[in-house]
């Protein structure tokens, strides 16, 4: 390696050292750094890289790391601060690892700076497995959180070096089925595709600044979704201007030739896709352009024009400037999973869970109780507290953990798994009985866990392939649940799981229900904190719990049409942005700055939140928009705010919204997005309107 090289040269523009280096290498070197485990070239100086790490809710499969809520935990939270708060908290212990690592002389899997998160697909239907990945249902609510996840992990911009490279996945029009996924043709409207598809990963390009796309498996309108000129081409860089660098999901590339038939070998597979703007290859069928190059299908400058992108990434992280001018590489080791970051886990798993109903306030508990049954396979689970694509931390709280730290050393708590997760095991009527006999209240601990939901090949008890035939409590479940309520005694039912349940029976007969999710390593002390008090549930739900699957289109139907609170016709169990609290609010005086504004003016909305209760607690302000006269097809309404706030008891709040035009668009056939005059519904409340209380308001557009 010459000592000389410009590219070593700290005190060059970045692009002029990458062709600098790029303009040393040979065709083989050049093509060897186009896959995710990138071998050294020596000669150069370029170490070995894996771009292979994943951090969806904490540094993922790269042992010891802070375990935060799994992603629909964090968006049940409504609180892109929070979110943003465990993003810093996941890229400073990612920084610690992998420069620790870097130390040990370890360069393997998973202690890169590229992450593979987030996972900002709109989980459009609760039977898809890896729904439990994202942020939800909603298209705005997706976007704000993935922003903020974004920028946690990336750092300040105006930084000397990134931070970490986030990832917004998977692009595009991607949310099952699973067991399809690497040959289905997801075939959209342009108004489905702009409305609701693609602006999550838009506000992530323009605003985040994203540093990756990951490609995804399937094909969107014909086109394979990593070598989709549509997509990666006209969409992403022509409109969006994105100047980042694009990943195919793991074997996305040889799905082209293989499953969706759009080429014939790796070769063209290969080509077809860097062309087109996907520069890094999840597998290895790039070294198919060593081949594709000599059959002319790809030229060696169109290779170059993928490595600049992706040495830019590089040298942008700093991988090739000297280690103590980078701040980051200061982060202590020690900062993985401390005191600090797991108070942040507890707190966030607090704000993540959703009361869905308290019948009589049977919740909060006293702690003077003189007996408690903990009962159910979730209780003592740590799965539960995993969700998938994970990390290990070395202390897991349980449900069970958790309730048994929160009361005194005169009450007993009993525990009884009283059935399996899965399967058809008998229930033993002397285990309720011996667990429940005393009991003055009894805390079911139940639902899913991420062998039951996942990815594809991931999820071991999963009847889908990763996804859910049926969403209902599984295996023997709903039989316990309604064998404690035979007992008797009061039930609190407290449910594990990434996905919207089933839960006709259960809100009809048990007087408290409180969704939990995947809550983390904090999660049972998370638990207890909201069950006994010391915090009042003020989380909301991401997605519509429906009724039944009869309620939904087809799995495989990716028309939005009847899907989601957007434009679901029947009435759900619980609703998008629905969640119950120990205290009781009120919203008055609403008031716009103008009434009355042309297409391309902005107003502002204020509205006046109260606490009329007697605890203290968070409420989570939404923002809604109707569109009353819409000459074209509209959502039935749609969230375009949130804020999430801490009032006191009596305690007055204003809340502003600026209500902008890109609020009040529709869409034409092409997907060409318009404000047209009319009028159009505002409301602000807890939830969305006739779920809870709120005020409205009316804007006219001339």
């Amino acid at each position: 390696m010459a000592a000389n090289a410009p590219y070593l040269d700290t005190s060059l523009p970045i692009p002029e050292r990458v062709a600098g280096l790029i303009g040393r290498m040979t065709l083989e070197e050049k093509v060897s750094q186009t896959m995710h485990d990138a071998p050294p070239v020596e000669r150069l100086g370029i170490p070995a890289y894996n771009w292979w790490n994943e951090c969806l809710h904490g540094v993922g499969r790269a042992g010891k790391a802070t375990v935060f809520p799994q992603s629909i935990g964090l968006a049940a939270t409504f609180n892109p601060e929070i979110v943003h708060e465990v993003a810093t908290a996941i890229s400073d212990e990612a920084r610690a690892k992998h420069h620790e690592a870097l130390r040990l002389g370890n360069r393997s899997w998973y202690f890169g700076l590229t992450f593979w998160s987030p996972n900002i697909n709109i989980f459009r239907d609760p039977r898809w497995g890896r729904g439990q990945e994202t942020y939800g249902e909603d298209p705005y609510l997706t976007g704000q959180l993935g922003v903020a996840f974004i920028k946690g992990l990336q750092g300040d911009e105006d930084a000397p070096f990134r931070k970490l490279d986030a990832t917004a996945k998977h692009y595009a029009v991607h949310s099952g089925p699973e067991a399809d996924r690497h040959e289905f043709d997801a075939v959209v409207s342009q108004r489905d595709l702009y409305e609701t598809y693609l602006p999550a990963f838009e506000i992530c390009v323009k605003e985040a600044k994203v540093a990756c796309i990951m490609g995804a498996y399937n094909r969107t309108n014909g086109e394979p979704c990593c070598a989709s000129p549509t997509l990666l081409e006209r969409i992403l860089r022509d409109e969006w201007g994105f100047t980042g660098y694009v990943v195919s999901d793991c074997g996305a590339i040889c799905d082209i030739h293989k499953n969706h038939k759009v080429t014939e070998t790796p070769e063209e597979s290969a080509a077809l896709a860097v062309k087109n703007g996907c520069e890094l290859n999840c597998g290895g069928i790039y070294a198919a352009l060593l081949g594709a190059v000599d059959q002319g299908l790809i030229t060696e400058a169109e290779i170059d024009v993928a490595l600049m992108r992706l040495f830019s990434a590089r040298f942008e992280l700093g991988m090739f400037d000297p280690e103590e001018s980078n701040p980051y590489a200061q982060i202590p080791p020690e900062i993985v999973n401390g005191p600090v970051h797991r108070e942040v886990a507890r707190r966030v798993a607090q704000e993540s869970m959703v009361l869905l109903r308290n019948e009589g306030n049977l919740l909060p508990l006293s702690r003077e109780l003189h007996s408690i049954a903990v009962v159910g396979p979730c209780a003592m689970s740590f799965p539960v507290l995993w969700g998938n694509y994970n990390g290990f931390a070395g202390r897991m709280i349980t449900p069970m953990e958790g309730i048994v730290e929160a009361v005194g050393a005169g009450t007993r708590v009993a525990y009884s798994e009283g059935c399996k997760t899965t399967g058809d095991r008998p229930i033993h009527p002397w285990d309720i009985t011996r667990a429940t006999r005393d009991a003055d209240v009894i805390v079911a601990c139940l639902g899913y866990t991420p062998e039951m939901e996942g990815e594809e090949g991931a999820a071991a008890d999963s009847d889908g392939g990763g996804d859910r035939r049926r969403i209902g409590l599984p295996g023997r479940q709903l039989e316990l649940l309604q064998r404690l309520h035979e007992t008797g005694k009061p039930v609190v039912l407290v449910l594990a799981g990434g996905s919207p349940i089933e839960l006709n029976w259960a809100a009809e007969n048990i007087p408290a229900i409180l969704m939990m999710w995947y809550p983390g390593e904090q999660g049972g002390n998370a638990l207890a904190d909201v069950l006994f008090g010391d915090v009042s549930p003020a989380g909301r739900l991401p997605l519509t719990f429906v009724r039944s699957l009869e309620q939904l289109p087809p799995f495989a139907d990716y028309a939005m049409a009847g899907r989601t609170y957007r434009f679901m016709e029947d009435d759900p169990r619980f609703g998008f942005g629905f969640g119950l609290s120990y205290t009781t609010f009120e919203y008055r005086s609403p008031c716009l700055t103008k009434a009355q504004v042309t297409p391309d003016e902005s107003t502002i909305l204020t509205v006046e939140v109260v606490n009329t209760g007697q605890v203290a607690s968070d409420e989570v302000v939404q923002l809604y928009i109707r569109d009353v006269e819409a000459s074209v097809p509209v959502p039935k309404l749609h969230l375009e705010g949130v804020q999430r706030i801490s009032l006191q008891p009596g305690e007055v709040r204003t809340v502003h919204f600026e209500i902008a035009p890109p609020m009040l668009r529709a869409f034409a056939d092409d997907g060409t997005p318009f404000v047209e005059p009319g009028t159009f519904e505002l409301f602000v409340g807890g939830s969305q309107p006739n779920d809870g209380p709120g005020v409205a308001a009316t804007l006219t557009v001339s």
